[in-house]
C-alpha cells in the first residue's frame, strides 16, 4: 500500500491517501490504520473535529480546529488548565475521549467500582468503547468512590465526569 502523509499544522489537519492496491494485506493495513487513528485521537489534547475513513480508495483524514490541533512535541505542550474541583475537595475521573461508557467488563459482570469502594491510581473504573475498540478508563487518584456520575452504556463526551472520588 502506498501512503502519502500530509501535515498542515496551520489548519490542524492530517490526511493520508493511498492507491488502494494493497492486495491481501489491505484488510490488515486498514485495521492498523484504524488503530493508529484512534491512538492519534486519544493522544491529542482535544478531540478531532472530523475523522473521515474510506476503505478501498484508502483515504483517511483527521482534522482538528485550528486552536485544537495536536501538539507533536510533548515538551512544547502547555500545562493543561486545572479543572475546577468542587469546594468539598471531591475529585472527578473524566472521560479521556468521546465514546460509550460501561461500568463492567462484559454484560452481567459486576462493575469495576461501586460507591464506597477504594480506588488507587491506575485501577480500572470502567471501559470506554470508541469505534468498536474497548479502552480501559483508570482512576487517576487514590480515594473512595462517592458517586457514579455516568450511567452504564451512556454516550459520554470528552472530559465528561464519570465518577466522583474523595481523595485519600
Amino acid at each position: 500500500m502506498t501512503v502519502e502523509v500530509k501535515h498542515q499544522p496551520s489548519r490542524g489537519r492530517i490526511a493520508l491517501t493511498g492507491d488502494g492496491s494493497g492486495g491481501p494485506d489491505q484488510v490488515a493495513d486498514l485495521a492498523e490504520l484504524c488503530r493508529s487513528i484512534a491512538e492519534l485521537a486519544r493522544t491529542s489534547t482535544r478531540p478531532p473535529r472530523r475523522i473521515r475513513l474510506e476503505h478501498l480508495g484508502t483515504a483517511v483524514e483527521v482534522e482538528w480546529d485550528e486552536a485544537s490541533a495536536p501538539v507533536t512535541d510533548p515538551r512544547a505542550a502547555p500545562d493543561p488548565a486545572p479543572e475546577s474541583e468542587p469546594a468539598d475537595g471531591t475529585h472527578h475521573v473524566c472521560a479521556p475521549m468521546i465514546g460509550t461508557f460501561f461500568h463492567a467488563p462484559e454484560p452481567g459482570a459486576p462493575p469495576f467500582v461501586a460507591v464506597g469502594d477504594t480506588v488507587i491510581p491506575g485501577q480500572p473504573i470502567g471501559i470506554l468503547e470508541v469505534m468498536k475498540m474497548m479502552s480501559p478508563v483508570e482512576a487517576d487518584i487514590a480515594g473512595r468512590v462517592v458517586e457514579i456520575l455516568a450511567a452504564d452504556g451512556a454516550a459520554v463526551e470528552f472530559q465528561q465526569r464519570l465518577i466522583a472520588v474523595e481523595p485519600a
